[in-house]
């Protein structure tokens, strides 16, 4: 694993250095875009829609559109300038129990690594942690990002997931929500308790369970590759970029000298015989 964020965990009058790991990654089959008659990959650019000028990477910014159309252009540099007090600390904020944090507010998680010289620290917080039940509330910025996280044990690692902020959890309105709930018999919900209790389980075991889809993609894929229905795309022709003007006019100029070259050889060689003297008569007899 690649290390993705170096910090600190701050624990009270405790510093924990860490290293910080993606927990997850995605196990989608990664395809193309590509031209369905001969494979070609479809590509695409950057380019200002008010000049029509293809845009290089390091000129692009960030901007917040107003509600007028208006654009506020915030630099790199500006982004970078705002105050972030947890840009490289996992401040742990508080302690509450696991089952009253609603999992809708979860979103990544990340493996915490202590760093050399951060053992003892990093095992007596993981510990204390195991023993009290609890998880630790903390706020992070990760990527110029600041989040609410949960810092929590599994498989003696500590893990921190982070959390959306509570405004960007949407509030249910919908309209059965305000109208009389339909009556339910009590024989109906007898049978829903039971069909719950004939499907339950002690523990969730994850290994269970299989993404069939991308196992019959995969399937598909490879039947196709063992049956040799590949397509071997030419080597592209013309990049898919804004036509520079200069560069354009430049090469129709040199194509134009070249065309005109052959010409001019042409009546070099000729001149000479045109001034040739005319041949004198034969003698007569």
């Amino acid at each position: 694993m690649r290390v993705m964020w170096k910090g600190a965990v701050s624990f009270g009058l405790v510093t924990i250095p860490i290293h910080l790991y993606a927990a997850t990654e995605s196990k989608n089959v990664s395809m193309r875009q590509v031209h369905e008659a001969d494979g070609g990959r479809i590509q695409y650019k950057r380019f200002c829609t008010i000049d029509g000028q293809e845009v290089p990477y390091a000129d692009i910014a960030k901007g917040y559109e107003l509600s007028d159309g208006g654009m506020v252009v915030l630099t790199d540099k500006e982004l970078s300038d705002l105050p972030l007090s947890t840009s490289r600390t996992i401040d742990v904020q508080e302690f509450v129990p696991l089952e009253a944090i609603d999992p809708i507010y979860y979103d990544k998680s990340y493996y915490l690594e202590p760093q050399k010289a951060a053992l003892k620290p990093y095992v007596l917080l993981r510990d204390a942690l195991q023993k009290s039940g609890q998880v630790a509330i903390a706020k992070v910025a990760i990527r110029q990002r600041e989040a609410l996280a949960v810092l929590r044990v599994l498989s003696d690692v500590m893990v921190l997931t982070t959390m959306l902020w509570p405004d960007e959890v949407r509030e249910p309105d919908f309209p059965f929500l305000k109208e009389d709930a339909p009556q339910v018999r009590s024989q109906e919900m007898t049978m829903a308790a039971s069909l719950i209790d004939s499907l339950s389980d002690s523990v969730f075991e994850p290994s269970k369970y299989q993404d069939s889809y991308r196992e019959a993609l995969l399937s598909l894929i490879e039947s196709k590759v063992a049956g040799e229905e590949t397509t071997k795309p030419k080597a592209a022709t013309a990049e898919a970029e804004v036509t520079d003007l200069m560069a354009a006019l430049q090469a129709s100029v040199s194509a134009a000298k070249k065309s005109r070259q052959p010409a001019k050889t042409a009546k070099t060689r000729k001149a000479p015989a045109a001034k040739r003297a005319p041949r004198k008569p034969a003698k007569e007899a």
